[in-house]
């Protein structure tokens, strides 16, 4: 079945691409495109908009080189495929006028932020391994559907970002286990594994503050092409619904470890003008930690689009607990 599924969603990607005169090439394995024969900020058409659609749903993520894009055609090519989310919080670095792209540039935005230098954000929120993997806004109860990130300044090595593919990752799961985690439910909170610095911590105050948090099935049905897919991640996940606090960790080490299996993963080494264009349904990715010494800037612009209420494969969907509503940011 999911060997037919797979053979159609490539019959489709290819018989779009050639409609579009574009080319479509693989990156790794089971997941990850780079696209040529696109100027995004010349607007696309309704062949070529189905054909970056089909390879987005086949490859999870795609990439784009030497782009023009400013903050407008930014937004305008978002807006070609869902609704850009506008956040009512940004960051300082976030350009004005523009609601809709957020602005990540790491030695402005997390420098001295809550009284942390970079160095201790980093170590207090990823004190494990696999702690930075993470889908965008995955405490609420409707993450984005995907996010489109382009590089304006990057170091000239290092920087890099991983994505990975979670309905490989949950094929690659034994019948056995597909089974047993396909019923499963786990809350999603923000703040979740944070390490607190002694005495007052200004971090913990705004999670306080800002608390997010949602039930999402373990598997959540894809909206589009109806993959199964491990819905897990390092950093929002708190604790499986009906299991015991070790069985629960023990299991989502198990899932996250599958999760980030590096056959089902691609690295994409940032060029200024880069784009990269995510299913935040379907996949999770790790913002680079290789970088934070090295004395060269990294900024980057997001636009994010919206998504749905995730469906389990019984068809129940996801529940708020605190700090989210459909459609409402």
């Amino acid at each position: 079945m999911t060997t037919d599924r797979t053979a159609a969603e490539r019959t489709a990607e290819s018989r779009a691409a050639r409609a579009a005169g574009i080319e479509v090439e693989p990156a790794a394995g089971h997941i990850g495109a780079e696209i040529h024969g696109l100027g995004l900020a010349r607007g696309l058409d309704a062949a070529q908009v189905e054909a970056v659609r089909a390879a987005l749903l086949r490859w999870k993520v795609v990439f784009f080189r030497d782009q023009r894009l400013d903050h407008a055609g930014h937004v305008a090519f978002a807006r070609l495929f869902g609704d850009p989310v506008v956040l009512p919080r940004r960051g300082k670095a976030s350009p004005a006028g523009f609601p809709e792209v957020e602005t990540t540039a790491d030695r402005l935005e997390l420098g001295g932020r809550f009284g942390m230098e970079h160095d201790e954000w980093l170590r207090r929120r990823r004190h494990t391994l696999l702690r930075g993997w993470h889908c965008d806004h995955g405490a609420r109860v409707d993450p984005p559907a995907a996010t489109i990130l382009r590089a304006e300044t990057v170091p000239p090595y290092g920087g890099d970002t991983t994505w990975s593919n979670l309905a490989a990752a949950y094929a690659g799961l034994s019948a056995p286990m597909r089974a047993f985690v396909d019923g499963l439910r786990a809350e999603h909170r923000l703040g979740v594994g944070y390490q607190p610095r002694p005495g007052d911590d200004a971090y913990v105050r705004h999670l306080l503050d800002h608390q997010t948090a949602s039930v999402h099935p373990l598997v959540r049905v894809h909206p589009e092409t109806g993959e199964r897919v491990l819905f897990v991640n390092g950093y929002y996940v708190e604790q499986i619904a009906g299991l015991s606090r070790p069985e629960s960790a023990a299991v989502l080490e198990l899932l996250l470890e599958q999760a980030t299996r590096p056959e089902y993963t691609v690295r994409f080494r940032w060029r200024p003008g880069s784009v990269a264009f995510w299913d935040n349904r379907a996949t999770i990715h790790l913002a680079p930690s290789d970088n934070a010494h090295l004395d060269h800037p990294r900024t980057m612009h997001r636009v994010m689009l919206a998504g749905d209420v995730p469906a389990g494969v019984d068809g129940t969907r996801s529940e708020a607990v605190v700090g989210s509503a459909p459609g409402r940011w």
